[in-house]
């Protein structure tokens, strides 16, 4: 019997025309990182059941940039790197589940359909942006990583701009700051094809990095700011607090999750 092959739809008999391969998927980026503390009851509108705030400062928000190449196994995709490069920017907050604290994204735009479809597989709400971030470098006129060097970022979505930053470092740092320093607590959803039938997949999962390697962080300040866009809310979740910003180049493998549990969140499939 003939059969069709690939991870990803379209699947074909050959499997080549997949959106995207099979895990494990390898990342290499650079990460700008700023933190600041917002509403908290505007962090818990975006909590579905069974989520609930953090019991430790519950308003934290990080909103990153993140200037990636990724690979499967093999790492063909580097030598064609239409297939490897891209960027994106998330807000991150913290909630509770099970008596722990994890990490959620709820907000991201990415440049590339491949980076969507792995959003829908993980559990991220990926919309397409156009993201920007200055590069760091040894020679010329571009940062280096020093005291003093300063990093622009944008995002725009849809022809308008939702965020912009400038981050100048400090100095060194322990960490890469606190928001996104958590398992991954995300929900994945896919409304039933018959009407009135609600979610065909309602699914609470965890996930994270099954390896992680990264350079030095450097922590420094920054200048934020968020605007209004008819179809965008980011801005919502108000800057009330600056805590700080962060630069780290980071190597990472995503290897799957686990599922927490299933059918509990509430949410609508309209």
């Amino acid at each position: 019997m003939p059969s069709v092959r690939g991870y990803f739809p379209p699947k074909t008999a050959s499997g080549v025309s997949s959106l995207i391969p099979s895990p494990p998927w390898r990342y290499s980026g650079d990460l700008l990182t700023v933190e600041y503390r917002t509403d908290p009851s505007r962090v818990r509108e975006l909590l579905p059941e069974p989520l609930e705030l953090a019991d430790e400062d519950p308003g934290a928000v990080a909103l990153i940039w993140a200037d990636w190449q990724s690979c499967s196994t093999s790492g063909d995709e580097l030598l064609d790197p239409v297939l490897s490069q891209y960027k994106e920017a998330f807000a991150v907050v913290r909630c509770r589940y099970g008596g722990r604290t994890y990490s959620r994204c709820v907000f991201i735009w990415v440049d590339k359909d491949f980076a969507i479809a792995r959003g829908l597989h993980q559990g991220y709400p990926k919309k397409l942006g156009s993201i920007h971030q200055t590069r760091p470098h040894p020679y010329g006129p571009a940062p280096r990583i020093e005291a003093g060097a300063r990093f622009g970022a944008t995002l725009a979505a849809a022809d308008r701009r939702l965020a912009q930053a400038v981050v100048t470092l400090r100095e060194p740092s322990e960490t890469n700051g606190f928001v996104n320093g958590h398992p991954m607590a995300h929900h994945r959803w896919l409304p039933s094809i018959e009407k009135g039938k609600g979610l065909a997949l309602d699914e609470l999962i965890e996930s994270g990095a099954a390896s992680f390697e990264g350079g030095q962080p450097w922590v420094g300040n920054a200048e934020l700011e968020l605007f209004e866009a008819p179809t965008e809310e980011l801005a919502r979740l108000e800057i009330r607090e600056p805590i700080a910003a962060y630069y780290r180049q980071v190597g990472v493998v995503w290897d799957g999750g686990r599922l927490l549990e299933s059918g509990t969140s509430g949410a609508g499939a309209e």
